[in-house]
């Protein structure tokens, strides 16, 4: 796996070189007609990847903090809840012939 996480790395890492190289001139950037920004194509592309990774990590960081405080709660749920004991101790589904169908005296000679 270490491998093909180098790969894809010197692979994007390739294209971005190439994209840099062939994208030298300058791109105008107007926000809302009140600044004009003036940048090498490649700096616009690299900032706005750059921009869309930083979103996709906070929005799976966000993600893991809910799943984290959901299963928190769900431990607190799990320990604040007594145990009940069996009628005289049984434990149940420990015999081998336990679950429905297998009360004593009941026959079903069919």
């Amino acid at each position: 796996m270490r491998i093909v996480r180098w790969i894809v790395g010197v692979a994007v890492f390739a294209a971005l070189l190439l994209l840099s190289i062939e994208n030298r001139e300058d791109a105008t950037l107007n926000f809302f007609n009140l600044v004009t920004f003036k940048a090498p194509l490649i700096f616009v592309v690299l900032v706005v990847f750059a921009i869309g990774v930083a979103a996709g990590l906070l929005t799976g960081a966000v993600k893991v903090a809910r799943l984290k405080r959901q299963l928190n709660r769900l431990r607190r749920e799990q320990r604040r809840m007594p145990e009940t004991p069996a009628p005289h101790g049984a434990v149940p589904g420990a015999s081998p012939a336990s679950g429905s169908g297998f009360e004593r005296g009941v026959r079903d000679d069919g």
